[in-house]
Formats: C-alpha cells, sequence, structure tokens
C-alpha cells in the first residue's frame, strides 16, 4: 500500500513538472540570423527555373521543434507564407520565370512573436516572347466592326498591348493577363496592314516586346455619300443672300433611318435632317469659312464640306480721339470711319455712323464726327458703321480723361543738414501721370524728374552752403501744355552742424572747494535741439545726459566734496549727428574755507600756548637767576653793613688790576654742563634757558684797609654760573674759578688768567 501511494505521488509530481520543463525549453531559443539568396543567379533569362532561399540561423536549448512562420515579400508585397517546425531552409521557387518575377525579394521569420527580416536581394529576368495577332476578318466594308487580338504567351503580370495601323498606334488596352482583345473600325477605304506589341510593367521599370506579325485587312467603300451646294458660290458681297443645301446620294432603301445629315459653318451647326437640309441666310464677312455637310450611318461618317469667300460691303470702322490726351472738361472730338468700302456696291453717302451709348452726350459735327467735354470719369465708346442692312461695330474706345496736375508741395525729406547733401521732394496732390516735376533755385532750372507711375516720388539732391539758401529752392509741376503751377518756396529748418563746444566751470578752478555749488556748462555753436553729455576721467559711461533746445546747459553737483576732484569733458550731438567734445578740464577740490580758518586758528592758538610757556619759563628762570645773585654771605663783623658781592664777566680783566688793590668788577662765571640724554625732550621745550650753578668766591682783603672794612675769618660769596649750551666739547676760554681764599693777612689773590674770546651768542650777565 505505501509503494503504491509512492508511486501515485512522483507519477503527479513528474506530470506536473514535465509541462513547465516543455515551455521553459520552448521559450529558450534566439534568432542569430536570417538571409535570402537567389539561385542559380541573380540576373537569369526568360524560362529559368529561379529558387528563392530563405535560411534562419536559429539557437535554442529545447528538445522540442519551434514554430517558424516564413514570409517571402517582392517589392514590399507579400508573395508567399508558409509556418513549419522544420530547421530547414524554406524554398520558394519561380519555374520558368518571366520578366514580371523581377524584382527586389525579402524573408521574414516570425517564432512566438519575435521577428527577423532579412536583407532584399534583387533578381532581375530578361527577354519576352514575341507577340501573336489575329483579326476574326480579312476583309470589312468602311465603318464596319472587327475584333483583333494581341497574346504574349507565357507572360504574366501587368501588361499594356499597343495596335498598330500601318505603323500608327490606334489603340492601347492594359489588361493584367497575357492577351488582349479589342473592336476597331476603319473609314479609310483601302489596304490597312496590322500588328501589335506589349509591355510588362515591372514597378518602376517596364520591359517591351519586340512588334507581333502583319495581319492585312482590306476596306471597302460604301457608295452613299453626302453633297454640299451652296448659291451663289462666287462673287458674293456682305448682304447678299446665301441658300446652302445638304443632302444625300446613292441611298439605298434598307438605309432610311439610318443615316443622319448635319450641316455647319465651323463650330456653329445650322441644320439637322435625315436625308436632305436647306439653310437660307445673309452673308458677311465672317461668313468666310468652310461649310460642312456630315452623314453619319452607324459607325460610317462621310462628310463633304465647301469654303466660300464674301467680300466686305464696308470694313469694320476705327473711332479715334483728338488731342489724343484730354483733360476732365476739356473739349474733345471723336471720329469714327470705315477705311473702305465697296464702291460697285455701295456708295460712301450711304455709310451712315452712331455713337454707342447714345447718351454719350456728345453732338455729331458731321459724318462720323462727334465734339463734347469730355466727363470727369473714364467712358466707353463704341461706333457704329451701317449700310444695307449690315452693322458693323468698332473696337470700344476707353477715353480717360487726365486730371490738371495740382500746384505741387515741396518738402524736405529727413532734415537738411548744412554742407550736407539732402533730398527734396516734389508732389502733387492731384493729377494724372505722367507728371513733370521741375527744382528751381531763384527761378533757374536745376533739374527734372518724371513721375509715370503712382509710388513713384520726384526727389532730388541738393547741397546749400548758408542756411538762407533753403528758401531759394522751388519746383513746378506740368502734365499737359498748360502752364506749369509753380509750388512755394521751401520752408525748412536747417540744421547746423555742432562746433567750437566748450566746457566752463562755476566757480573758476582755482576758488573750486569742499561744499561748493559747482556749475559744469557745456555749449556749442549749432542747431538746436542737442543733445549733451558729461563725461569724468576715462569713464566710457557718460554721467549726466540731457537733451535741450537751447545752445547750452549745465551740469552741477551739489556740496562738493574732494571724491569730486577729477577731470571732467563733455559731449554734444544734434540731428546733424555729428559728435563733437570739449577739452578735458581738471577739476581740484580744496579744503573749505572754514576748514581753512580752523586750522589757522589752531596754529594761532598752538603759537599762543607756546609763547605763554616761553615766556613763563623765561620768568621763572629769571628770578632764580635773581634769587642767586641776591643769595651772598653777610660779614660776620656788625660794622659794616655792606654786602660784598663780586660779579664776574667776560669783559674784565683780573690781571689789570692795581698790585695790593682789589676793585669791584662784574665778574660771570660760566661753567659747562653737558646736556643729558635721558632728558632730549625737556631740554629741547626749553633750550635758551641757561642752566645755572652756584660757584664759591673768596674774596681777598684789599690793600688799602681804609678803603674796605676789615672782616674776619674768610668770607664765601655765592655767584650763578650759566652752563652754556653748546656743550663741555666747546672751550670758550671764559676761564674757571674754583675757589678764592681771602685772607686779612694775605694782600694777593692767587688766580687763573682768563683767555679772552669774542663769544657773541652768551646770555646777557644779569644784575
Amino acid at each position: 500500500m505505501g509503494r503504491f501511494l509512492l508511486l501515485l505521488t512522483c507519477t503527479l509530481v513528474s506530470n506536473y513538472l514535465h509541462p513547465r520543463r516543455g515551455a521553459d525549453a520552448q521559450s529558450m531559443f534566439t534568432i542569430r540570423d536570417i538571409s535570402i539568396s537567389l539561385e542559380p543567379e541573380a540576373n537569369v533569362m526568360r524560362g529559368t527555373n529561379v529558387t528563392v532561399r530563405c535560411e534562419a540561423l536559429v539557437s535554442s536549448s529545447g528538445a522540442g521543434p519551434l514554430s517558424r512562420e516564413y514570409t517571402i515579400y517582392k517589392d514590399g508585397v507579400t508573395v508567399y507564407t508558409k509556418t513549419t517546425s522544420s530547421s530547414s531552409d524554406l524554398l520558394y521557387r519561380l519555374p520558368d520565370a518571366r520578366v514580371s518575377n523581377t524584382g527586389k525579394y525579402k524573408c521574414k521569420i516570425n517564432i512566438e512573436g519575435r521577428k527577423v527580416t532579412s536583407e532584399a536581394k534583387k533578381l532581375t529576368v530578361t527577354g519576352l516572347s514575341t507577340p501573336l495577332l489575329h483579326l476574326n476578318n480579312a476583309v470589312v466594308s468602311e465603318g464596319e466592326e472587327l475584333t483583333a487580338r494581341c497574346t504574349a504567351p507565357g507572360e504574366t503580370g501587368s501588361i499594356i498591348f499597343y495596335f498598330y495601323d500601318d505603323s500608327k498606334e490606334i489603340l492601347e488596352d492594359r489588361v493584367n493577363s497575357n492577351q488582349s482583345e479589342v473592336k476597331l473600325r476603319f473609314n479609310d477605304v483601302g489596304i490597312h496592314k496590322m500588328n501589335c506589341s506589349y509591355t510588362v510593367l515591372v514597378t518602376p521599370f517596364f520591359f517591351r516586346s519586340d512588334k507581333s506579325n502583319t495581319v492585312t485587312v482590306s476596306v471597302k467603300e460604301l457608295s452613299i455619300t453626302p453633297v454640299l451646294e451652296i448659291f451663289p458660290y462666287s462673287n458674293i458681297y456682305e448682304g447678299d443672300r446665301l441658300d446652302i443645301m445638304c443632302t444625300v446620294r446613292s441611298l439605298m432603301a434598307d438605309m432610311h433611318g439610318n443615316v443622319h445629315l448635319y450641316l455647319s459653318r465651323g463650330t456653329q451647326l445650322l441644320s439637322r435632317g435625315d436625308t436632305n437640309v436647306n439653310h437660307s441666310m445673309i452673308a458677311l464677312a465672317k461668313d468666310s469659312e468652310e461649310f460642312e455637310c456630315r452623314l453619319e450611318m452607324g459607325n460610317v461618317v462621310k462628310v463633304d464640306t465647301k469654303k466660300i469667300l464674301v467680300t466686305e460691303l464696308f470694313s469694320v470702322p476705327t473711332l479715334t480721339i483728338s488731342p489724343s490726351e484730354v483733360f476732365q472738361r476739356e473739349y474733345m472730338t471723336l471720329s469714327c470711319k470705315s477705311d473702305t468700302f465697296a464702291s460697285e456696291r455701295i456708295r460712301r453717302d450711304q455709310l451712315t455712323y452712331s455713337l454707342d451709348p447714345p447718351e454719350s452726350l456728345l453732338i455729331p459735327k458731321s459724318t462720323g464726327v462727334f465734339f463734347g467735354k469730355a466727363l470727369l470719369y473714364d467712358f466707353n465708346y463704341t461706333c457704329i458703321a451701317q449700310a444695307k442692312g449690315i452693322r458693323k461695330y468698332s473696337r470700344p474706345l476707353t477715353v480717360r480723361p487726365k486730371v490738371t496736375v495740382s500746384t505741387p508741395k515741396i518738402s524736405v525729406v529727413g532734415s537738411a543738414v548744412l554742407g550736407r547733401p539732402f533730398k527734396v521732394l516734389c508732389k502733387s496732390d492731384i493729377g494724372s501721370l505722367p507728371i513733370n516735376y521741375t527744382l528751381l533755385k531763384d527761378y533757374d532750372q536745376l533739374s527734372t524728374a518724371i513721375v509715370k507711375m503712382p509710388l513713384e516720388q520726384a526727389l532730388f539732391t541738393v547741397t546749400i552752403h548758408q542756411p538762407g539758401e533753403i528758401n531759394k529752392f522751388m519746383c513746378e509741376a506740368k502734365n499737359s501744355q498748360k502752364d506749369a503751377p509753380l509750388s512755394k518756396r521751401l520752408e525748412a529748418t536747417v540744421v547746423v552742424p555742432l562746433s567750437h563746444p566748450t566746457l566752463t566751470v562755476i566757480p573758476v578752478l582755482p576758488e573750486i572747494a569742499e561744499g561748493d555749488h559747482l556749475f559744469l556748462i557745456c555749449g556749442v555753436k549749432g542747431t538746436p535741439p542737442i543733445t549733451f553729455k558729461w563725461y569724468r576721467d576715462d569713464r566710457r559711461t557718460p554721467i549726466f545726459t540731457t537733451t535741450t533746445d537751447t545752445n547750452n546747459t549745465d551740469y552741477q553737483i551739489q556740496a562738493l566734496a574732494k571724491d569730486d576732484s577729477g577731470t571732467y569733458y563733455c559731449e554734444a550731438i544734434n540731428h546733424a549727428k555729428n559728435v563733437v567734445r570739449s577739452a578735458p578740464v581738471t577739476i581740484v577740490v580744496r579744503l573749505a574755507l572754514w576748514k581753512k580758518a580752523v586750522i589757522v586758528g589752531f596754529c594761532l592758538l598752538l603759537v599762543s600756548v607756546l609763547v605763554v610757556v616761553f615766556v613763563l619759563c623765561i620768568r621763572s628762570k629769571r628770578g632764580k637767576r635773581e634769587a642767586a645773585a641776591e643769595l651772598s654771605v653777610k660779614p660776620s663783623s656788625p660794622k659794616s653793613d655792606d654786602s660784598l658781592t663780586v660779579r664776574l664777566t667776560h669783559d674784565t680783566e683780573v690781571n689789570n688790576a692795581a698790585p695790593g688793590k682789589v676793585e669791584r668788577v662784574d665778574i660771570s662765571v660760566w661753567s659747562e654742563r653737558p646736556p643729558a640724554s635721558a632728558n632730549d625732550e625737556e631740554s629741547s621745550t626749553v633750550s635758551n634757558e641757561p642752566d645755572v650753578e652756584y660757584t664759591e668766591v673768596v674774596h681777598p682783603q684789599p690793600t688799602d684797609p681804609s678803603k674796605a672794612p676789615r672782616r674776619k675769618g674768610t668770607e664765601t660769596v655765592y655767584s650763578e654760573l650759566q652752563n652754556s649750551s653748546h656743550g663741555a666739547d666747546e672751550h670758550h676760554g671764559y676761564g674757571s674759578v674754583e675757589y678764592a681764599d681771602l685772607n686779612g693777612e694775605q694782600h694777593e689773590m692767587n688766580h687763573y688768567p682768563v683767555e679772552h674770546h669774542n663769544c657773541q651768542d652768551l646770555p646777557v650777565p644779569v644784575d
């Protein structure tokens, strides 16, 4: 039982899986290539057995065969289709090939919706069979019908057959078979040689065969004939009556009811009948044509024709106008006349003339002459000449009354620029063409222009060198023999080219300062309106542009600043289109006046402060020197109130003092102190103030005790020593006194000699 269940399960699984494997196998394929070939070759002769081979290269993984659908195309049209599961090549056979098989062949394969098409190969088949002609009867009467059949043995496709009578093509027939059968009739009596040929159409080419065999046909004449008679037949004039008859000759009894007669003149059918036709008419010159009597019996047609000559009774009149050019409401004359007439039949006074339409409002002045005024619009006139019931009309004459030209207007085209050529237009509002326009300058003719077309203009090129010359030009217009009206003088604005550009600066250049209101005035000579442009430095874009009707204008800069300094210039242009440029102006913006005042005030204040400081320093130094000068040692004895002060100057010669006698002398003893480097700033501030040192001086006792009070001990006197600002290295020879001992017992003073120098830069000693 278990084995049975296991076997059943395996069978079900196998049946379930097997179709899926088959489907997968069938779907796994690829069409690698497909090609087509022509056997035995691409160019063959007629009658060759041709095979078109389609070879497809398909790769697949399944064991089962693939269903393949092949399609053969000729010139894009399906000619063969086959479905097969075989992997063999598809063969399309063309036994006994014909010219119609010529074309381009392609092969397409379709496997489960996947399609691949091969390249095209062209098959060319040459050679056609000779056609055969067959007639059902070799002898026929004129108009009798016969059957002709032309055959192209073995040919296929679309064929056109041609039938010939004595090498002249009389019929063609297009069929899709290899033979054509047609019906033919012959109206010409005699022997006819018939043959045929054909053409096979293979788009876009065609192939023509040789001509067929020749078949002879004999056509016999019928005894029945039409007869045309005209009375009178000669010496016919206009106005004569003509009698015309059309009849049948040799009419047999069995032909009644089958014969029809037609009488016509040119394309005009005059009458129709069965056995005879009669027609009567007045002869006209236009009747000098052929009259035809036509007999139709079944397919038989016979014709009899006659031509007559009708002499004109008078010629067609001619209408003329005088004068050849007529103006509105002016008098004109119309003349109507027939140049020739048949004097043997009529007199000239028998000819009468009239105008059509009668309401032309022209009065007959004489025979064929009409007089009156031209209308305001175009009008057609026709002249009628009449005699013996014959009326002839002239060709219509269209009278177009011309319009007298109006007074012309003269104007300038564009702008009149001084010294340059410009156009002057002369034009009249109304006037018939052509119109002759003449340009005048002070009544002297300059040139003439002829206007022939409606859109044409009379333009003159002139040049003036003074503005006043523009008013000297006039023009006249003329389209008739009348006096030509003259225009007014030319009035136009003359544009003077710009010149002499200037750029004016306000205020003047040296006075331009910050905060000022600057005016850059650009002026030129020339005709406004003028467009001015201001530029700064090398900038290509103008800083300001304006157009004005004056010759100068300005560009303003308010509240000038230092940044406004630079080079300025201006350009100007007017309708003369010439650009002029001024000379560049360099503007330097200086400090404002109040800033200058502030700077000056600040400088004055600084100087004042320095002066005050200097004065205070001087006074301070002077007070110190005075205090030092007064700083002396009083005598120890109260017996004398006098204080002895010794002053030394460079002008005192100690050596010149009397021996044993010391007089009061002014001696200034100076010692130099080198300036300290650390006090450079302070030294520079009070560089003119001397530094003060104190030196102890010993005063000796005078030799004459009566002249000087006696002092005990040694007395010391302090004097100011002024250091030189020249430094310690400069030796001025003032002498150097350190100490002097003054004793009551010593009668002589020890001292160093003092050298004399002319030192003018020393300060004045202070008392």
